[in-house]
């Protein structure tokens, strides 16, 4: 082994413990609490300052969309109860990707709720077992999830239903294998928009992995394909992301605040812009490992 392949080795186990302490140290950063607010029609934000969660609601049950961390589990059934709801009257929850920031919480919630969870069939197998799934790029330092009950796979363009809600899979994948993104409309009065609820399309991993290269997942960089040409073509009128930054939902939320008009959370473009910026942040990566 010569020298310079030597240090790369030997610099492996301290990157990966820089990356899992940096992880953990977000955890009280992605966990301030929020208070809840309405986004449109029938669809709330109920997630914290960090990391999103949404609320659908309906009459005959509620479809709640991501569950944070762990310890965001409390957070997000208190903010459901602010709003004038009930987590006992979810009957669906679904997921984005089952990273412990945004899968952690759902055990729990499924625990007080008593909802099924439908998520992609690969996601589906780590929700149940808990843990990590086989090639998640960044596998190597995430933090384990716990296992889920009441846990069901979606069929390729299948639609759920909870009363007159209905929700949309869309595999979205790259970020992870079985990465989802939903749709769905709310309306008000005879207004309705397209809602698009945003999986990660940050091309990130453990500091051993390529997307370029990858024998755990071969698909990565046709997957993240598949996913920006999604986003580029799908109706979207207001765009939620799993980290609600990327879609610069706090600057909308703002902007409603001072009373600005028209919406400012209705963007017909925020979608294709997504799609933009993750090809843009997928060339980069790929360049880099060249690189390397």
């Amino acid at each position: 082994m010569n020298g310079n392949l030597r240090r790369i080795v030997l610099l492996i186990p301290l990157l990966i413990a820089v990356s899992s302490s940096a992880i953990l140290g977000q955890s009280s950063k992605f966990n301030q609490p929020q208070a809840p607010f309405h986004i449109f029609g029938n669809t709330y934000y109920v997630g914290t300052h960090g990391l999103s969660s949404v609320l659908i609601t309906s009459a005959s049950g509620h479809v709640l969309m991501d569950g944070d961390l762990a310890e965001s589990a409390t957070l997000i059934a208190d903010n459901i109860r602010s709003l004038g709801f009930r987590i006992e009257d979810v009957k669906l929850i679904v997921n984005s990707h089952v990273h412990f920031d945004h899968a952690g919480g759902i055990a729990e919630l499924q625990r007080r709720s008593g909802a099924r969870v439908v998520a992609s069939p690969w996601s589906a197998q780590v929700l149940r077992t808990g843990g990590i799934g086989r090639g998640d790029p960044q596998s190597k330092t995430l933090t384990p999830i716990a296992a889920v009950k009441n846990v069901s796979a979606f069929r390729e363009g299948e639609s759920l239903h909870v009363g007159d809600v209905t929700v949309t899979p869309h595999l979205t994948a790259g970020h992870t294998p079985g990465g989802t993104s939903w749709t769905w409309k709310s309306c008000e009065g005879t207004q309705c928009r397209d809602m698009v609820y945003a999986d990660s399309l940050n091309p990130i991993s453990s500091p051993e992995f390529k997307f370029s290269q990858s024998r755990d997942y071969p698909n990565a960089i046709a997957d993240f394909e598949r996913s920006f040409a999604f986003f580029e073509a799908t109706p979207c009128d207001i765009l939620i992301t799993a980290h609600p930054e990327l879609s610069g939902l706090w600057d909308r939320l703002s902007s409603r605040e001072r009373g600005l008009t028209p919406d400012p959370m209705v963007d017909t473009g925020a979608c294709r812009k997504y799609a933009e910026s993750g090809r843009e942040r997928l060339r980069q990566r790929l360049a880099s490992e060249r690189q390397r």
